[in-house]
């Protein structure tokens, strides 16, 4: 059980030490093995931090195959970022445990939570309850079709702010905000400087990320995490830029 305890202590071992970590988001829909094969060879070679496996909706029976694909052919963390409790993959080392703290949809505060409880908790993966903030990025995405809910204004940062307090204080051990796969504008660095600021927890920040230097600079801003899926896809190669750009970022020593 010790190995399944490590996610979340590197992650606030990373905070506390102000190094900055890079995920890469794989879709099971939207790959094969021939796909992930280059996938994890680009990204080990790159020092890639995590990977998130998941996606909105998971049609695909590739989910298990794909984190055991990634489990066997690297040393790279997989952390599930299920878009619903249903899945879950026991192979993976982690699991984001998402409460939408954004929108109003009880079903997807708690609701579909009580019902997929016993499943998660069979799974023996390490569990991590992460406030999941949706912000606007400018165009509809299928996380704000399928949950029902508003995304944040992208330029209420009050509001976000407020949203990430509540969320660490309610017991979340994560806050993450995203804009979505496929979003026109990222989340402002205004935004994530204004939240980074009022938490303690590790903050993932993702969507609408398309180049290394947007990712450095939401670093600098307060953002611990930087996810990146959408953008890969496209281009696969972005890793290293990508990589290079987040782990540049100057760590502070704390004496």
């Amino acid at each position: 059980m010790a190995m399944q305890q490590g996610i979340y202590h590197s992650l606030t071992e990373h905070k506390r030490q102000h190094r900055k970590s890079f995920a890469v988001l794989v879709d099971p829909d939207k790959v094969n093995d021939h796909h992930m094969g280059e996938l994890v060879n680009l990204a080990v070679e790159a020092g890639v931090d995590y990977f998130f496996v998941g996606g909105s909706l998971v049609i695909s029976n590739y989910l298990d195959e794909c984190v055991q694909f990634i489990k066997k052919t690297c040393a790279i963390p997989v952390i599930l970022f299920p878009g619903s409790p249903s899945q879950v993959s026991k192979y993976a080392d982690a699991l984001l445990y998402l409460s939408l703290i954004s929108g109003r949809n009880p079903e997807l505060l708690i609701g579909q939570h009580v019902v997929s409880a016993p499943i998660v908790k069979q799974s023996g993966l390490e569990i991590m309850p992460t406030g999941y903030m949706v912000i606007d990025g400018g165009a509809p995405t299928t996380v704000s079709y399928i949950s029902n809910a508003s995304p944040l204004p992208s330029d209420k940062n009050e509001i976000a702010m407020c949203t990430a307090m509540a969320g660490e204080m309610l017991g979340m051990k994560l806050i993450y905000m995203d804009s979505g796969s496929g979003a026109k504008r990222a989340i402002s660095t205004s935004m994530i400087e204004k939240v980074s600021s009022c938490i303690e927890v590790p903050l993932i920040v993702g969507g609408g990320i398309t180049d290394a230097e947007k990712a450095y600079l939401n670093c600098k801003s307060g953002a611990d995490v930087i996810v990146v899926g959408n953008a890969i896809e496209k281009d696969a190669t972005l890793i290293r830029e990508m990589a290079a750009a987040i782990h540049s970022v100057p760590v502070k020593i704390r004496l």
